[in-house]
């Protein structure tokens, strides 16, 4: 049989780590490989290898029967193989089109760029994606699901025999994910091989036609996706059985309420949401892309203003204005972009953790007390499970739920009793989701109110007691967690338009 690309053997070493054990990887044309693995198994590793990211320490690469050795991004672009990061890498002063079309941009008499011809050219690769997007529009000014779906863009803008997708549906809702869907679909009548890789179990049943699977480096084995259950592609990744129990729903009915907002609104993105978290409870908040629950969620650790409403903790009106004061009143939040807003990735393990509260290790001289720090980051790495050399390491080191781990601590250090997560566990592998799940259930235990924002509606089904729904900037539901309330239910409410849940609807 003849394949698209054989890599066979594939060795790499980084300093310490030894990353890939004699890996073995094959790709059909026109079929879907899935490539499974928690963080860290060297999933990605082997991509950047197979994309001329990192060249390979021992074994060999064929492209079409001949060998290969791409050593650049560009060189493997000219044997026909592309790839879509996890991690985006566009430029936000830029246009879409000036984005998609890089390097490549049509020109003029005297070299002058030809801004019509490159933005037609544009709207042509959105039309295979169905995506509605203004060309001219800046990246930066767009959400992080359309500026995946600009980086899916680009790289079919070079029309690649060979396209990698590493975690592409991470910031997509389930009606985009049905369109990524059908252009894989049609790639694949064309011919082209993909390589897939996702978290997300159940994508793995309705794309993939095969499945490798890698863990620590080394090649586990290669099924037959139809034709083996999701259990078992689970126990050969993580090594273990990971069973997922529903939510054990408690009665907080005499809790007494953390957290109260009433008639938020912030223009048409936020209009007028009102709902409560009581003390020992998880409210999930779901809805479609542009629903609003991030924006709601901003506008409570005042990082984005409100046009109107109240915000009260422990019973008590407090003017949230910035992040500080949300801090100062107990609020923590778990941004859907940790990397850029949750840590400081290029900073250790130990300062990510003693970040949001610097003062409790600074003398009345100014100067930090490295031992207590170091005491503390070594507790809280006890405490959550954080897997790292040391609590020297750079964050950026870490694994994406290790990464997670570190906001998490950050926040517990602050002692916050509101504790709102968006996303939490995106671009995290079933075993570290297993863990978040359970330390999240675990801060509901001890008496914090948790919020959780998912994408992902068995999350919110498996996390949380009630669900907020949103569509369109309006609560339009609040549904009990446990088996009565199915994806069906909330799809409905994330679809009701121009229908909201009034302050009085909600029962506090």
């Amino acid at each position: 049989m003849s394949y698209l690309v054989e890599m066979r053997g594939i060795e790499k070493r980084f300093p310490g780590v030894h990353a890939l054990r004699s890996v073995n990887f094959d790709l059909r044309a026109g079929e879907v490989h899935a490539l499974m693995g928690e963080n860290g198994a060297g999933k990605s590793t082997l991509m950047k290898i197979m994309s001329g990211i990192y060249p390979r320490d021992g074994g060999e690469m064929l492209v079409d029967g001949h060998p290969a050795a791409p050593d650049s991004p560009r060189a493997a672009q000219r044997l026909g193989i592309g790839i879509i990061h996890q991690e985006l890498s566009l430029m936000n002063d830029l246009t879409a089109a000036q984005n998609v079309l890089i390097g490549r941009e049509p020109r003029r008499s005297f070299g002058r760029l030809d801004e019509a011809a490159l933005n037609r050219r544009c709207e042509e690769i959105f039309a295979q994606l169905q995506l509605r997007m203004d060309p001219r529009a800046p990246v930066g000014a767009q959400t992080i699901a359309r500026q995946q779906l600009i980086e899916i863009a680009k790289a079919l803008s070079y029309d690649p025999r060979v396209l990698i997708m590493d975690e592409p549906t991470a910031a997509l809702n389930d009606a985009e994910i049905a369109e990524l869907f059908r252009v894989i679909d049609t790639l694949k009548t064309k011919g082209v091989g993909i390589v897939y890789i996702s978290h997300r179990m159940d994508e793995i049943k309705r794309i993939a036609d095969r499945v490798t699977i890698l863990r620590d480096g080394a090649h586990i084995d290669t099924l037959d996706a139809a034709r083996t259950p999701l259990s078992r592609i689970i126990q050969l990744m993580v090594g273990r059985e990971v069973t997922q129990s529903a939510p054990v729903i408690p009665d907080t009915s005499a809790s007494a309420v953390a957290l109260e907002v009433r008639g938020l609104s912030r223009g048409k993105e936020v209009r007028d949401v009102s709902f409560s978290v009581r003390k020992g409870e998880i409210l999930g908040i779901a809805g479609l892309m542009g629903a609003g629950r991030t924006e709601v969620a901003r506008i409570i650790f005042g990082a984005d203003p409100r046009d109107a409403g109240e915000i009260r903790v422990a019973g008590k009106a407090v003017d949230i204005r910035h992040p500080h004061a949300a801090v100062q009143a107990g609020i923590g939040y778990l941004s859907e972009d940790r990397k850029h807003f949750g840590l400081a990735v290029d900073m250790s393990v130990r300062a990510n953790v003693a970040m949001a509260d610097l003062g409790r290790f600074t003398n009345r001289a100014g100067v930090l007390d490295e031992a207590a720090m170091k005491r503390t980051a070594l507790d809280y790495i006890e405490r959550l499970g954080i897997r790292t050399p040391s609590d020297e390491q750079d964050v950026r080191l870490l694994s994406g739920g290790n990464q997670q781990k570190v906001v998490i601590a950050k926040w517990l250090l602050r002692d916050c009793d509101v504790l709102i997560f968006d996303e939490p566990t995106r671009g995290i592998d079933v075993g570290a989701k297993s863990e978040i799940y359970a330390l999240l259930e675990a801060l509901a235990a001890q008496g914090r109110a948790i919020i959780v924002i998912s994408s992902e509606l068995p999350e919110v089904m498996r996390l949380a007691h009630r669900i907020a729904v949103m569509c369109e900037g309006r609560l339009t539901g609040i549904l009990p967690g446990g088996a009565e309330t199915t994806q069906e239910h909330i799809m409905e409410l994330a679809t009701r338009r121009g229908s909201a849940l009034t302050g009085a609807e909600e029962a506090i």
